[in-house]
């Protein structure tokens, strides 16, 4: 499977609400991910607890749906829309963009783009 089709796979996944198992399948052990500018993350596992955290946070999913994706060599990209309510009550809509490299089939880092007022509970 080429990069394209795993970046593919990894969104139909995440809007199947199979985030964590495309985590799984698709992330790398020693993945860097990080949000906006805000200090990077490095291993597979401290990476899973952060996505576990934000989606045990998530009380109700109305969207996560994505927009549009490319990919070019080893980089994939997708603008993402998310609609959720966390619990507490607080519905928050926002616009992210993914970008990825890839590296031997997996996910060898990430980072994410998005209006720090809409986004993260």
């Amino acid at each position: 499977m080429d990069v394209q089709q795993a970046a593919e796979d990894l969104v139909r996944q995440v809007q199947e609400g199979k985030a964590m198992a495309a985590f799984d399948q698709y992330y790398a052990e020693d993945v860097v991910m990080q949000e906006n500018e805000q200090p990077p993350v490095a291993g597979k596992a401290a990476n899973r607890e952060r996505e576990l955290q934000f989606f045990g946070g998530v009380e109700q999913v109305h969207e996560i749906r994505a927009v549009r994706s490319a990919c070019q060599g080893d980089v994939a990209m997708t603008e993402w829309v998310f609609d959720v309510t966390f619990k507490g009550g607080a519905r928050k809509k926002w616009h992210q963009v993914a970008v990825q490299q890839w590296k031997g089939g997996k996910v060898a880092s990430e980072k994410f783009y998005y209006d720090t007022g809409a986004a993260k509970a």
